[in-house]
């Protein structure tokens, strides 16, 4: 008779064939031991549903969750853990905990109440250093050990400063600038690489140009220098991950109002409920109706995110989740430039009809992950699909004649919808050779989009593209018809990609550690123009290595040297277009050099520095003997440093900000520019430096310094955009536990400044001051 395989089965089989196939993993399997305890509210009563992580490198992360009498088991191998207990309503605790196969005894751990500041108005004393992530590496990893240059913006964070999108985060992130993208979506330049699909939530790929909201994240990680081994094709100067927020077991909930400058009105909701110690739910959501200081420019936006998390077991955790989110604006293309620089047109003034212009995006996400652990076995499935529509209309200034008095005007509108499903499954798992551990990573990852994109040209008075208007009236209602132009595209794009990747965290001894991987890719791009029937094709199978080395010469320091690498296929970062010449042509190469340090300063506080050299390869070059011929010779280089520092100076005090330098040229002449020109929106220089710091007991305040060095507006090098320096301030009050009162003002001191733009001829206006208030009531 055949007996069925469950899943437990097979783990257990996989686990005993590990051990027979690698005996030194016996030895490692003998010495563990469970580490038992209870959690505790200060009056001595049971928490249920309370979060237990253990964190230590070299070794796999375990994490469990308390029962209804509080009560938890660990199963750890001997060693020094960060052993981290959290719990809705409570304030977060970590405890250092050297652990030996011979302990026997039972921890008791008391949290102790989360005050209203602690989740609302004033942070824990880990509020503005978190110690690790997983995205980096797939493990959960210390920050101290990681080589390479990672910055975390963590929730409490967000919350100080009022940020509510990824412009606002990237503020206070060293060499990572936001640019305009047609005012239309995120788009960023990472160490002097600009893109709008470089962004990932909870480690998969949401690539789609669209602008995304915060009121479901619980942290923004900014992980710098091309890392395809762990992210796959692009991110070429690094990658941006949002950390969702999952359903917890213990109660919480929180309404915030908020009403501001220019007609700004959000709500959001946050409320997170156990049905019973194996099954909870939570629940974000959020409306927006805001103004602008920009004439007739108004956005509002509506999201709304469900999560439900399963502990089937102990050893089995199912997070389930949707998001349908929706964005509608008024597109805005900003100001033209004039003589080189920014024109004399009031900051206020739109140019075009803004009741044709428009921006839509529908976004819905449907996501589901399954952990199960089976001793130092690790296994994690994400699943993500996406349903994606978006459609913008705009007109586009351009040209100011040589008196200032008039001004070309353009428009078109473009429309995308696109279907993601993607699903990693990832296998870690530690061994130990004599003194030396290994942490063990192999995974795959497949996915599939399919992309509809079409595009119309305006033609005013159903003539001409093209229009001349006042200067000084650029605000039109002049007809305009929009229909395909012969170049305009009408086309459906398949992308797939089947991936494998191994990696090995190396631990030689407490002062040593090594990070190797190496990742394989099958991506196959498959376009169809719909206007001639043209099919054409492009595969590639890029390998992407990656290798680091960290030395501790004590515990609180870690200098690191690290090498990666990254692939863009010719298609873009969007793979929008194919034609008969790009896909002949091999991806862009991005490699990355770096060696930096890190240093807590304090046991809360932390400093980093990171000098790196990064080049990018095989771009476009016209052929000088035959200029119809495209060549892959051109290249360009960034060379910079950073340093960033972020955590707790005191309990009372908490900062986070930091430094970069960039120097980012085209080193080979490009069908773009030639030899020598400077890279588009990388200033040479950025600086930042926040500020929390609580007097009395109710009472915080916050002080941000912004500056920027001037940059090009586009890679000709023709208009600059000129620095700028910008304070902000925030001032916090606890009303009572359960009712806090926040105000930010952004741009103190009313400083005239431009912020970014797309190309010469579009530039945005940097907001001038502005007031937000926000009520937040703990439920």
């Amino acid at each position: 008779m055949r007996l069925p395989l469950t899943f437990s089965h097979a783990v257990r089989i996989f686990s005993m064939a590990a051990i027979l196939l690698y005996p030194a993993l016996a030895d490692k399997v003998a010495a563990q031991s469970i580490l038992r305890g209870k959690v505790l509210d200060p009056n001595h009563a049971a928490i249920a549903g309370a979060e237990i992580t253990a964190v230590s490198t070299g070794r796999p992360t375990s994490f469990t969750h308390t029962d209804r009498d509080g009560e938890f088991s660990l199963l750890l191998e001997p060693g020094e853990y960060a052993l981290r207990v959290a719990a809705a309503g409570f304030a977060d605790t970590t405890q250092t905990l050297k652990w030996e196969s011979t302990n026997f005894q039972s921890l008791e751990i008391v949290l102790q109440l989360a005050g209203y500041s602690a989740t609302v108005m004033v942070n824990d004393m880990s509020g503005y250093e978190p110690l690790a992530v997983t995205s980096a590496t797939k493990t959960l990893t210390l920050l101290r050990d990681l080589p390479q240059s990672v910055t975390v913006v963590p929730h409490e964070v967000m919350i100080d400063q009022g940020m509510q999108s990824l412009a606002d985060v990237v503020r206070y992130v060293p060499g990572i600038t936001s640019i305009q993208g047609e005012n239309n979506r995120d788009q960023l330049v990472i160490r002097g690489n600009s893109s709008s699909a470089d962004f990932f939530l909870d480690g998969v790929r949401d690539d789609v140009q669209y602008y995304r909201d915060l009121y479901n994240i619980q942290g923004v990680e900014a992980l710098k220098g091309p890392n395809a081994m762990i992210f796959g094709r692009g991110g070429g100067g690094g990658v941006i991950n949002r950390v969702s927020k999952q359903a917890g077991f213990a109660s919480f909930g929180e309404m915030t109002l908020q009403g501001g400058s220019s007609g700004n009105k959000r709500v959001s909701v946050d409320i997170d409920h156990p049905f019973s110690s194996q099954v909870a739910f939570r629940i974000n959501s959020m409306y927006e109706s805001s103004g602008s200081f920009r004439k007739q420019v108004n956005v509002r936006r509506l999201g709304i995110n469900p999560t439900l998390t399963i502990a089937a077991g102990q050893r089995t955790q199912i997070r389930i989740g949707y998001e349908n989110f929706r964005d509608n604006r008024v597109a805005d293309r900003g100001i033209p430039s004039y003589h080189g620089r920014p024109s004399d047109s009031e900051i206020s003034t739109f140019f075009g009809n803004p009741s044709e212009s428009f921006v839509h995006a529908r976004v819905g996400l449907l996501t589901m992950v399954i952990d199960h652990q089976v001793g130092s076995l690790n296994l994690h499935n994400r699943t993500l699909f996406g349903a994606y529509q978006k459609m913008y209309q705009n007109f586009v200034p351009g040209t100011v004649n040589a008196d200032e008095t008039r001004v070309n005007l353009s428009a078109y509108n473009n429309a995308t919808r696109r279907r993601n499903l993607f699903n990693q499954t990832d296998v870690t798992y530690v061994a130990k050779t004599g003194a030396i551990r290994h942490t063990l990573l192999a995974g795959a990852e497949f996915g599939h989009q399919t992309s509809n994109n079409f595009r119309n040209t305006g033609f005013f008075n159903n003539t001409t593209t093209s229009i001349s208007v006042s200067f000084t009236n650029p605000t039109i209602n002049t007809p305009v018809t929009f229909r395909q132009s012969a170049t305009d595209a009408d086309n459906h794009v398949t992308a797939t990609v089947a991936a494998t990747y191994a990696q090995d965290q190396i631990q030689f001894s407490r002062k040593i550690q090594v990070l190797a991987g190496l990742r394989f890719d099958h991506f196959n791009l498959r376009f169809h123009n719909n206007r001639n029937s043209d099919n054409f094709q492009r595969v590639d199978n890029p390998v992407s290595p990656r290798l680091g080395i960290v030395f501790k010469p004590i515990i609180a320091l870690s200098l690191y040297g690290s090498y990666s690498m990254s692939y863009l296929p010719s298609s873009g970062d969007q793979f929008s277009s194919l034609t008969a010449i790009t896909q002949t042509l091999k991806p862009e190469k991005f490699t990355n050099y770096e060696v930096g340090a890190k240093w807590d300063v304090l046991p809360s506080l932390s400093f980093t520095a990171a000098t790196y050299w990064l080049d990018r390869t095989n771009t476009r070059a016209t052929d000088p003997k035959e200029p119809t011929k495209t060549l892959q010779t051109g290249s360009q280089r960034t060379q910079g440093f950073e340093i960033g520092l972020s955590g707790n100076v005191s309990r009372d005090w908490m900062i986070m900000g930091g430094y970069a330098y960039q120097d980012a040229a085209v080193t080979g002449a490009t069908t773009a520019a030639p030899k020598g020109a400077r890279t588009a929106q990388v200033p040479r220089n950025t600086f930042s430096l926040w500020n929390n710091y609580r007097f009395l007991s109710k009472w915080r305040v916050g002080i941000g310094i912004l500056n920027r060095s001037g940059m090009y507006a586009a890679i000709d090098d023709q208009v600059i955009l000129p620095g700028y320096t910008r304070a902000d301030a925030a001032l916090q009050y606890s009303i009572t536990e359960k009712l806090g009162l926040r105000a930010n003002l952004e741009n103190l001191f009313d400083k005239k400044y431009f912020v970014n733009a797309d190309g010469n001829d579009n530039i945005s206006p940097g907001y001038p001051r502005a007031l937000r208030v926000s009520l937040t009531w703990k439920l």
